[in-house]
């Protein structure tokens, strides 16, 4: 047993001194020191010596293979270094190359389009709030004309946190929230994310909406009417008409739908708008009187107008996309185009 012990070692020296690859380092290694390697075989093999000769000779055999261990580490770092030298020597890094500039990166769509609709409407006068996605039952619904059980609850697919406690379907909240803690005039539009159990090609349960409200003394639908139509022409940049469809929302009367006339075929008609000429861009309505009663004010002294539009819908129109969908697959062939 000592005698293969040294003659080991004496040929696991020699062989690694002659090394000077990578290669042949890795395939010594599992000759001799890996888990099959010659090494474990003689360890193994000590347990069929005599007893007394066990404590010697495992003492030798462990000395042995530590001290090529320590030769073999300190060929790998031999190998690494010269490998380092001659890498710095063939891929200088030549000084006269142009430099390449990092790609920028660009706000997504719907960032840019929220940013475009604030825009115009403080161009307008109004100021911009925000408030809670997660949003008391009291706010969502009720302030807002829909009581328990009302139907148009209906209209809403609402992700609920407890009893009381819901994610917002809608930024109409903030009509309630800031009316309760300021007085008329108020010119405001609230921006945010508004949640629905709702997915197709058309709905994604997370969206982005802006919510707008007017109110002071001898506001009419004229008034909601003309701010609009500004809005729209800023926004495609274009003249475009406006159709006002009756409609019903809790906490507007009258309401209204408005549509454009189809940005892609002038009002033509086309696959788009499915051949009428309109395309449906958001809701309005003049403030219900139930709404300011359940603030404080006097709808004898005030009345005011709401309307409520998504982004990506307008988005959508704007860029002429027909799947809301491709907003949050974080495709960037599709994202870099904006």
């Amino acid at each position: 047993m000592q005698q293969e012990l040294t003659t080991l070692q004496t040929q696991a020296k020699e062989e690694l001194a002659a090394i000077n690859t990578n290669g042949q380092l890795e395939e010594f290694r599992i000759r001799y020191l890996g888990r099959k390697g010659q090494f474990s075989t003689i360890m193994k093999s000590l347990g069929k010596v005599p007893k007394e000769d066990k404590p010697r000779l495992g003492q030798l055999a462990n000395s042995i293979k530590k001290e090529i261990e320590t030769l073999f580490t300190n060929k790998q770092r031999a190998l690494l270094a010269a490998g380092n030298a001659s890498s710095a020597g063939n891929d200088a890094i030549d000084l006269t190359l142009p430099g390449r500039r990092p790609e920028a990166g660009k706000l997504h769509p719907v960032t840019q389009v929220m940013n475009e609709v604030c825009a115009i409407f403080e161009g307008l006068g109004f100021s911009v709030a925000e408030g809670p996605d997660v949003e008391h039952d009291h706010y969502n619904f009720e302030a807002l004309n829909i009581p328990a059980h009302h139907p148009a609850r209906d209209m809403h697919d609402t992700f609920y946190v407890s009893d009381s406690i819901l994610l917002r379907t809608h930024t109409s909240p903030m009509q309630a929230r800031i009316m309760e803690t300021q007085q008329p005039p108020l010119r405001v539009i609230a921006p945010g994310k508004v949640y629905r159990c709702d997915s197709d090609i058309t709905h994604t349960p997370m969206f982005h909406q802006v919510e707008g409200f007017l109110v002071d003394n001898n506001v009419s639908f004229a008034d909601l009417k003309g701010v609009l139509t500004v809005f729209t022409q800023k926004m495609f940049d274009k003249d475009l008409d406006l159709r006002f469809r009756p409609s019903f929302f809790p906490f507007t009367e009258p309401s209204a739908e408005v549509d454009i006339a189809c940005v892609i075929c002038d009002g033509k008609g086309c696959r788009v708008c499915k051949r009428t000429g309109w395309l449906e861009i958001l809701g309005a309505g003049m403030i219900d009187p139930e709404v300011f009663k359940m603030v404080g004010y006097d709808p004898e002294i005030y009345s005011g107008f709401a309307f409520g539009l998504g982004i990506e819908r307008i988005a959508m129109l704007k860029y002429g996309i027909d799947d809301i969908r491709l907003y949050y697959e974080n495709d960037l062939r599709f994202l870099s185009q904006f």
